[in-house]
């Protein structure tokens, strides 16, 4: 990884004005990413050839509906969004949606702040996934360098210009001055720069507080709040195309996920563009009682991947949704398989 004089620039710290006290990020140390261990690495990552070279290892009724619905909206040039949370990544499963990506089979990508975080990193040294018991107990939990300050940059950068924090981040990645190079490791394992070269959104949404570039002296929330902002509103633009139908995938997103999509869909039919007969679908390892979804008496009906998701959005708007119950590891390959596998997706580009 090339180093530049920015990895030793003076940082201008977060200002509060109030009464409270409030921590002093000067204090703050780092250390370098290439001394940390990580639990994600090349060897790791999900081949999308050997996925499609294999039979099954997850196969249900509901699976097969949820494919043929992508590979149809997408011939169809409706929306197919896929919302994924950090663990698709943590497990190795991104290269199965850059492939999507490529072979035109998605329209937008959208993701929590934590996966956007997984996707840098592992395009910046191919690795990801800090081990956060041990690191925890020694500060070190999350205060890699390059990782807040490359990021942060990238995004009080991108705000500057008015964009997108997904945007952003793709730019940084695939090499232009944003706000100057860096010699990223790979690449090509980034779905955010995989989108950004589709020419489809990828948007993150984050969550201030939440994820470790909040940590560092570099971050500050009106960039990540402004580009972050901005994407949400790329997020619903995409949303209110749902008027014929479309897709909405939620992958490991227990709470981003549905919430982003819950505003969004309410944004969309407020100024008349409502979803009409749309698919939705969560995949979750969690076993839930859909009727229980409906019940506010029982725990299900407070989780809010299934309650917007699966129960309240689609049958709002004459739609169906679906609960694919699993480990990400087996249902993400087998949509993976079924989507590029359906005879109608000869015909999209790509694929």
């Amino acid at each position: 990884m090339r180093r530049t004089s920015q990895q030793f620039r003076t940082v201008k710290v977060m200002e509060y004005a109030g009464k409270f006290s409030f921590f002093d990020y000067s204090r703050i140390r780092t250390y370098s990413i290439s001394e940390r261990q990580n639990k994600v690495k090349l060897g790791d990552l999900i081949d999308p050839a050997k996925v499609l070279s294999e039979p099954l290892r997850f196969d249900t009724a509901e699976i097969r509906d949820v494919a043929r619905s992508v590979a149809r909206c997408a011939a169809e040039k409706k929306p197919v969004i896929w919302m994924t949370g950090a663990h698709v990544t943590k497990l190795g499963l991104s290269p199965l949606v850059i492939d999507l990506v490529k072979r035109g089979l998605i329209s937008l990508v959208a993701m929590n702040g934590a996966n956007a975080i997984h996707d840098f990193e592992l395009a910046l040294v191919a690795e990801t996934s800090e081990d956060v018991p041990n690191a925890l107990p020694l500060g070190k939990f999350g205060m890699a360098y390059e990782t807040g300050a490359y990021m942060n940059d990238a995004i009080n950068h991108g705000n500057k210009l008015k964009l997108g924090q997904g945007e952003s981040l793709a730019r940084m990645i695939l090499g232009e001055e944003f706000p100057y190079r860096v010699q990223f490791k790979r690449p090509d394992l980034s779905l955010l720069a995989a989108c950004y070269q589709a020419g489809i959104p990828a948007t993150a949404h984050a969550t201030l507080g939440a994820d470790i570039i909040d940590q560092h002296p570099s971050a500050d929330g009106e960039g990540k709040g402004g580009t972050s902002a901005r994407d949400f509103g790329i997020f619903t633009a995409e949303v209110e195309r749902m008027t014929e139908g479309g897709v909405f995938l939620n992958v490991g997103s227990s709470v981003t996920g549905p919430e982003v999509f819950l505003k969004a869909v309410s944004m969309a039919t407020n100024v008349g563009n409502m979803p009409n007969r749309i698919i939705t679908a969560d995949f979750d390892l969690r076993p839930a009682d859909l009727h229980e979804a409906r019940d506010d008496s029982k725990p299900t009906y407070y989780f809010r991947d299934i309650k917007s998701v699966v129960t309240r959005i689609p049958e709002a708007f004459h739609g169906t949704g679906y609960y694919i119950h699993g480990l990400l590891q087996d249902t993400m390959p087998a949509l993976y398989k079924l989507v590029v596998e359906n005879p109608i997706t000869r015909d999209i580009r790509g694929a």
